[in-house]
């Protein structure tokens, strides 16, 4: 029998009641209905730089991205578009912007969906019945990718600024134009760089429709500002059962991204968590440097592709029962380490040999499940949640 790694799952708590939405198909990744929410990502790399772009594509597929966009805002971009869509392990969205003849050789270069902005829909609007024969014909669905900055005139002038009324009165009008052709296989976001302004859309659009919407708290800002925009406006969505894929936006690396993304899914028990250590916010009883421990393990375990618990304790007061409750743990004190394993005491340690002991306990454990006959953990990447 396979040796379990990780905290029992307890029974799933289910915040609020999913929002029923439209299920599509975007290539081999269901979004919308009661597929899970996905993760994107968007590359940074020009387009026409075929192989720096599939090495980023790897990277983010290796973090855990499910769909990845590519900007098209040339004729050159859309020129090589065939052979990254090819050659992506993920699904390629095609972004698309001003010209429509773009969305069409994105759709014939076999890109598995096609974002378009009503901001500047105006050059789509001849355009919309033909572009609607072709996604339907070849199977691939829209995005209508409102964004505050980029708002049709129309509508500023209508609402007088980017309000979440504003956002959603432009979604919907682009999705009826596409609604009175008949063709209903698109997904919707209004991202607003507001989180407050953001939640409020998208509980808005919930209302009005039932369309797959794709959240995003656009222009974020730098990493430490975005992942906290990020975190408070999806986690208020999710926890109403609003969206069904996300985009955190950073002005960083897109990998940073994906690992914000998924660690907001993981947190919400949208995902299977993985390696998770559990390690204390350090106080005045720590008899040890928590930090540097902590920081030192999950360095230490990185690549790791088993779920196990690790808890990394400082003090006599949480650390034995947190590292007795852990598939594995350190309760630190007085120069030393006791060392848990399935909450039994396996050895203690001195202080300066804890980190290595823990990598190497955690090293057998994960061998042992992996060699275990029906094994059957999940693979994955690290994950960290400091507590």
């Amino acid at each position: 029998m396979a040796t379990r790694l990780g905290m029992p799952a307890p029974a799933p708590i289910q915040l609020a009641p999913r929002h029923v939405t439209r299920k599509l198909k975007v290539g081999s990744v269901e979004v919308g209905g009661d597929a899970p929410v996905s993760v994107q990502s968007m590359t940074t790399t020009k387009t026409t730089d075929i192989n720096g772009t599939l090495q980023q594509i790897a990277e983010l597929t290796a973090a855990g991205c499910d769909i990845v966009r590519v900007a098209v805002p040339s004729q050159d971009d859309a020129d090589v578009l065939h052979i990254i869509a090819k050659k992506s392990k993920i699904p390629v969205v095609a972004d698309i912007h001003f010209q429509p003849r773009y969305v069409f050789q994105a759709i014939e270069a076999g890109c598995a969906a096609v974002r378009v902005n009503p901001g500047n829909i105006k050059q789509f609007d001849n355009k919309i019945a033909e572009i609607a024969k072709a996604a339907s014909d070849a199977q691939v669905p829209l995005r209508i990718g409102v964004n505050a900055g980029s708002l049709d005139k129309r509508i500023m002038e209508q609402y007088g600024a980017a309000t979440p009324e504003a956002l959603v009165a432009s979604a919907m009008q682009e999705a009826r134009l596409f609604e009175d052709v008949g063709f209903r296989d698109f997904a919707i976001s209004v991202k607003h760089h507001d989180p407050v302004v953001m939640i409020r859309a998208y509980q808005l659009l919930a209302e009005a429709c039932d369309y797959p919407l794709h959240l995003g708290v656009t222009e974020a800002g730098p990493a430490f500002q975005g992942t906290v925009k990020s975190a408070v406006a999806f986690g208020a969505l999710l926890a109403q059962g609003i969206g069904d894929t996300i985009r955190v936006s950073l002005s960083a690396p897109p990998v940073e991204e994906v690992k914000v993304g998924v660690k907001i899914l993981e947190s919400l028990g949208m995902r299977p968590r993985h390696l998770e250590i559990v390690s204390c916010p350090s106080c005045g009883r720590a008899q040890v440097d928590v930090y540097t421990l902590a920081d030192e393990v999950t360095k230490g375990l990185e690549g790791m592709t088993v779920p196990l618990r690790v808890a990394v304790m400082g003090c006599v007061v949480n650390g034995p029962g947190e590292a007795r409750e852990a598939d594995l743990g350190v309760a630190s004190g007085n120069g030393k380490g006791q060392i848990f394993v399935h909450g039994e005491v396996v050895k203690t340690v001195p202080e300066d040999q804890i980190v290595e002991t823990l990598i190497e306990e955690a090293n057998r454990l994960a061998e042992s499940a992996q060699a275990a006959p029906g094994a059957d953990q999940p693979a994955g990447s690290p994950v960290v949640s400091v507590g």
